[in-house]
């Protein structure tokens, strides 16, 4: 079992490959695959803003809610905080300034 995969860009994941992690760029069309088999095979899931953007609203619930394995959006440095992220998600039902 992987400690740790990656979903996201490829410059990103070349970065995370370098740090050990298994790192993929799934071909559009191929997110959801992708998930499945990360999910499936490591202990922490890492998605990048823009891939999480291109799941299926109830796929991502879905994966983000999972205990095991612990599946989290990761923020872009200098990107607004992205939408689908757990905790902004609550921010905006809140209606909290960030």
């Amino acid at each position: 079992m992987t400690a740790v995969a990656y979903l996201g860009n490829r410059l990103d994941a070349a970065g995370f490959r370098l740090a050990g992690v298994a790192a993929d760029c799934p071909p559009p069309g191929t997110e959801s695959a992708a998930l499945a088999r990360a999910l499936a095979t490591a202990q922490v899931v890492l998605l990048e803003a823009d891939f999480a953007e291109k799941l299926p609203m109830a796929e991502l619930d879905a994966a983000l809610a999972r205990l095991s394995p612990l599946v989290a959006i990761v923020p872009q440095p200098g990107a607004p905080p992205c939408p689908l992220a757990p905790v902004e998600r609550v921010r905006r039902q809140l209606v909290l300034e960030a």
